[in-house]
Formats: C-alpha cells, sequence, structure tokens
C-alpha cells in the first residue's frame, strides 16, 4: 500500500507518454477516478477518447469495462442486460446484467448524449447514485468513474441537461497540433507495452487517502471568491457542483503527492465550471485573477500613491490651497495604506510571498512621509 501512490503517478507519466497532448486530460482522469468523478470528453471522431478510458481501466487489474455507441436507436437492454425470461415464468421482471454497465467499474459511453428518454433515467441514478434497479431489487453498482464522449452539448432546456451537469469534468479534445508530437504518434510503435498496474486494495487505499487530504480555509475562502466573480459574469452553477469540486481538488493534490490542496491546485477547475466551452476564456480569466491578482491589486494602489504624490507636488496658487491639497492626500494616503495592510494580511494568510507587497507598502509610507514632511514645514513646491 506504501507504493501505490508511486505506482499510480508511474501510471500518469506512461499514459503521457502514450497520448500526445491530453496532460491535462489524463490529470483529469486521474483525478477522477481517485475521487469517483465523471469525466465528459467533447470533441471529433479519431481523437482517442475511448482508448484513453480503456487504457486507464486495464491499469487497475481485475478492473470490469464496459463501452458502447449510443444512438437514438439504442436499447436499454444494450446497455443494461436483456430482461431475464426465467425470472418472467416465475413473474418477476429483472436483466440479465452480465458484462453490461450495472458490472462495469470504469465505462465509456460514446455520443453519451444520444441516450433516449428510457435510458435517461436509470444512466442518471446509477451515475450519481451508484445504484441500479433490476426489477425489485437496489443493487450497489461497483461503478468509479464513467467517460462519455459526444461532438456536441445539450442545450439548457434540454432533457439531458440532467445527464451534462452529472459530468463533473469538461474537455475539449481535437486532433494533435504540433508536428513533431503527430510524427511521433504515428510512428509509434503497435507492440504490448509492459504497463504498471494498480490493484483494486490499492485504488481503495488512495481513495480513502485522497479523502483525508486537507483542505485549507484559504482556499474555500478562494472557492467563494472565483463563485462570486463568475456570477457576475453570469456564469452560474449548481451548489453540487462546487461541493464536488473540492473532492476533485483533494484528488489532484494527492496525486501530487501533497497532503493539503494549495491555492494552484484551484486551476484544474477551470475544466469543471463551464458549461459552454465558449466560457473558458473567461473562467480561466477569473481564476488567474484569484490566484495571482493580488500582485496587480498592489500595483494598482501603488499606481494611485503615486497619482497622489503628483498631485500634492503640483505648484499651487496660493498656501492654503497648498495644504488642502497636501491634507487631502495624506488623508487618501492613510486609506490606501489600511487596505494595502489589509492585502498584506490576506496574502499572510494565504502563504503568499510577501517581500514583494512589503516593497511596495513600504514605497506608499515613503511618499506619505514625504507630504507629511512638507506639510508640517510649509514648503510648497516651487512654481
Amino acid at each position: 500500500m506504501e507504493r501505490a501512490l508511486e505506482k499510480l503517478r508511474k501510471i500518469k507519466e506512461e499514459l503521457k507518454g502514450e497520448f500526445f497532448e491530453r496532460d491535462d486530460v489524463i490529470d483529469g482522469a486521474l483525478s477522477a477516478l481517485l475521487s469517483c468523478s465523471h469525466v465528459l470528453l467533447i470533441g471529433p471522431p479519431g481523437t482517442a477518447k475511448s482508448l484513453l478510458a480503456h487504457e486507464i481501466c486495464r491499469s487497475v487489474s481485475g478492473a470490469k469495462y464496459f463501452q458502447w455507441l449510443l444512438t437514438k436507436f439504442t436499447t436499454p437492454e444494450e446497455l443494461f442486460g436483456a430482461v431475464s425470461l426465467k425470472g418472467l415464468e416465475n413473474d418477476e421482471y429483472r436483466r440479465v446484467m452480465n458484462g453490461k454497465l450495472p458490472e462495469a467499474n470504469i465505462a465509456f459511453l460514446d455520443e453519451v448524449f444520444k441516450a433516449s428518454s428510457s435510458i435517461l433515467n436509470t444512466l442518471l441514478t446509477i451515475m450519481n447514485e451508484r445504484v441500479f434497479y433490476n426489477g425489485i431489487d437496489k443493487i450497489q453498482v461497483p461503478l468509479i468513474t464513467l467517460f462519455g464522449a459526444s461532438n456536441e452539448i445539450p442545450s439548457e432546456e434540454d432533457e439531458l441537461e440532467a445527464l451534462y451537469d452529472r459530468f463533473l469534468l469538461r474537455y475539449v479534445v481535437d486532433y494533435i497540433k504540433e508536428d513533431f508530437r503527430f510524427l511521433k504518434m504515428i510512428q509509434g510503435e503497435l507492440f504490448e507495452r509492459k504497463r504498471t498496474l494498480l490493484t483494486a486494495e490499492e485504488l481503495n487505499y488512495c481513495q480513502i487517502q485522497t479523502a483525508n487530504v486537507h483542505i485549507p480555509p484559504n482556499v474555500i475562502k478562494l472557492i467563494s471568491r472565483l463563485r462570486r466573480e463568475l456570477r457576475k459574469k453570469g456564469i452560474i452553477l449548481s451548489d453540487r457542483r462546487y461541493k464536488q469540486s473540492v473532492q476533485l481538488l483533494k484528488a489532484r493534490a494527492y496525486l501530487d503527492g501533497r497532503s493539503e490542496v494549495v491555492e494552484g491546485d484551484l486551476s484544474m477547475l477551470e475544466n469543471v465550471l463551464w458549461r459552454d466551452p465558449g466560457e473558458r476564456g473567461e473562467i480561466q480569466v477569473v481564476i488567474y485573477q484569484s490566484l495571482h491578482g493580488y500582485r496587480d491589486r498592489a500595483r494598482e494602489l501603488m499606481v494611485q500613491a503615486k497619482e497622489l504624490e503628483s498631485y500634492a507636488k503640483r505648484p499651487w496658487e496660493n498656501e492654503d490651497m497648498h495644504i488642502k491639497a497636501n491634507m487631502e492626500a495624506q488623508t487618501k494616503l492613510r486609506h490606501i495604506i489600511s487596505r494595502m495592510d489589509a492585502l498584506f494580511e490576506e496574502c499572510k494568510e494565504r502563504g503568499k510571498p510577501l517581500d514583494e507587497l512589503s516593497q511596495v507598502r513600504n514605497a506608499i509610507e515613503d511618499i506619505q512621509k514625504e507630504i507629511l514632511n512638507r506639510l508640517l514645514s510649509g514648503k510648497e513646491e516651487p512654481s
């Protein structure tokens, strides 16, 4: 069990060496495996979506894999098993689930939004509650992660919206862009490679360790700030989605070998918080500002202090105007320093480097002292 994380990280490196330009998807897929979340891959055919899901399943020894292509003609029997004729003879309605989705640990459903209404509710229950109703029996299914694939997403009014929301992680995948990676891919050897395998017991151990990862208050506050800033932009998500994202952040930290979530892990949420791919750019900006915007806020306060310095040094018509301008600058500078102190305390709590902020605060304080000394001496800038 002590080597379980080491093996999991080895699997990650092996997958990244096999699937080019899929690093984020691989990190997300393994984090989903640790947090029992579901992953949606949006993109055209031929982008190795099903192969990636299959290889992740093969990395867990003994795990059962189920794969199916959905069409508008797909029947419940194809996913959940045929109705048992023997059961009907005994006036029982139940399905023979051998080799079907209710027995899978990892599943891949291609064109997942082609699901019919007869399949939809059962699929939702399996994904969300890990339960399958086989006749009158309520069965706990062993599903860990379901990978869905589609080249389109349902509209908000669509009955499939609930299914879409069950996929915590969403990735847009495309064909390989870089020529050198494309050439490496097409020249790749087609032989069976030796794989690192994780046992079911080791995976379960990793999942327990993931649940025990600590998430500090400063990260929780940042998630709340993200939510607030996104709401201003009209990007509104369910409380459930934010709640589930916490487990995902823990998985990301554990996969990196840490026992605590750090602010940088929040970058993963750019693949969680969007509904439409067009929102990704705005979400990336909001996340970046939440993580690194304190520097911009400090620079903005410095600019304001410089402007007040220039204002106070202007050649005024008389001494009264000079004194009034300097007193006004003093009052505003005290307010800026107060805001700078609040920013300093916030960053201290967040564990951010403080040297740069200290330098900015000292520079603003020097401006304040200079104006105060000039005010006390009654010295006015020459015209």
